[in-house]
């Protein structure tokens, strides 16, 4: 099977705030340590995201500011790697859309985003 790309993420830890959580997956999936410094948008991921799952599933986007840190293969992560916009490798579309990271890449470069929710 063809490698396929998507943004850290996973689920929420219990006893974790969704920022907490964003950090412990960022360090886990990518080697990176990071800080979120702002909420780009709560999501319904059956809206976004195929398959449609039978549960539902709320998908947070924060960008984050990097830190430190350095990627290891691990379980979950065999590279790690930054993309243009325009030079997106193949994605893992159940996991993120390039729609969703189109959004990550127009927060960016606006300092007044608002946070998109539904």
């Amino acid at each position: 099977m063809a490698q396929e790309w998507s943004l850290p993420g996973g689920w929420n830890d219990y006893d974790q705030t969704t920022a907490q959580n964003c950090v412990k997956e960022a360090k886990e999936e990518s080697g990176r340590i990071v800080k979120p410094v702002k909420l780009i948008a709560v999501q319904d991921r059956n809206h976004h995201n195929k398959p449609i799952l039978a549960t539902n599933v709320t998908k947070i986007f924060y960008l984050c500011k990097e830190n430190s840190g350095e990627f290891v293969s691990n379980d979950e992560t065999d590279a790690c790697d930054y993309f243009a916009l325009d030079n997106l490798p193949k994605l893992s579309l159940d996991r993120n859309t390039k729609e969703q990271i189109e959004m990550c890449f127009k927060v960016s470069k606006n300092p007044n985003w608002q946070t998109l929710f539904e």
